[in-house]
């Protein structure tokens, strides 16, 4: 009904599905005054593209070790780390010692006052006999793999567990698509998820369609399939966290409230 993207749902559904209200929109304080009439706790979800325009009691922040060296080069997370009063490093479970370590010193240099959280990223996944052994085509959040820089993400990672071939979408992709791959050599075995307007959800659907596979592996924050039609069987694939040692996130929000 309100037109959305694909990266402006991925802002959105996650927390509609977990049944929490959504306040959105471009006057702030507008906004916030709504909120706190309608809720006891606020929380602002800005991502790595905000700095939040309200100053809140506890900004928590995550960090992630396969991407060390970003705290200080992206706008505004480089703004962010230094601001925050937690930081979560998490993925220590996929990533190297090396780099854990080398994004805990860069914190510890930049924001010596903020307690850090370290947490494993165990993937979930919903259905893995649809992936287990098949030939199939990997769609990733397509900012993390685009000008993130990230080669994959949690659906490589899954499918590769599983003993999956990953169909390279390249020779497959049309328009814009197309147009993505030339500008990110990095890409290869994953397809981004491209959609900042309903012409390029329309060739990121046909590139879909045309790509050999038996399943389609969905490790975006939206389900797809709410936008997409898709011929093949689909498996959602996310990120979990796991905490390890302390302090953890519930004992930093203990202390809040």
């Amino acid at each position: 009904r309100a037109q959305c993207t694909i990266e402006e749902r991925e802002e959105y559904e996650p927390h509609i599905d977990r049944g929490n209200v959504v306040f959105a929109g471009v006057d702030y304080e507008a906004i916030l005054r709504q909120a706190e009439k309608e809720a006891d706790v606020i929380l602002w979800d800005g991502g790595n593209n905000d700095m939040p325009f309200y100053k809140p009691d506890l900004l928590i922040v995550v960090a992630d070790p396969l991407r060390a060296g970003h705290e200080r080069t992206y706008w505004p997370g480089s703004v962010n780390i230094r601001q925050a009063d937690v930081v979560v490093i998490n993925k220590v479970d996929s990533a190297s010692l090396e780099e854990v370590e080398r994004l805990r010193a860069s914190v510890a240099e930049l924001n010596p006052r903020a307690k850090v959280v370290e947490a494993a990223s165990p993937i979930a996944v919903e259905s893995p006999e649809l992936i287990a052994g098949k030939r199939v085509l990997v769609v990733e959040d397509g900012p993390t793999v685009t000008h993130g820089e990230m080669p994959f993400g949690a659906g490589a990672v899954a499918a590769r567990k599983l003993g999956a071939q990953l169909v390279d979408p390249r020779p497959y992709a049309v328009g814009s698509i197309a147009e993505t791959y030339s500008r990110y050599p990095h890409l290869d075995c994953v397809l981004p998820a491209m959609g900042y307007g309903e012409g390029q959800i329309q060739e990121l659907s046909a590139t879909i369609a045309k790509v050999p596979c038996d399943a389609v592996v969905i490790a975006t924050p939206i389900d797809l399939r709410r936008l997409i039609d898709l011929a093949r069987p689909a498996s959602r694939v996310h990120y979990e966290l796991q905490e390890i040692g302390r302090p953890t996130l519930e004992d930093v929000l203990t202390s809040l409230v």
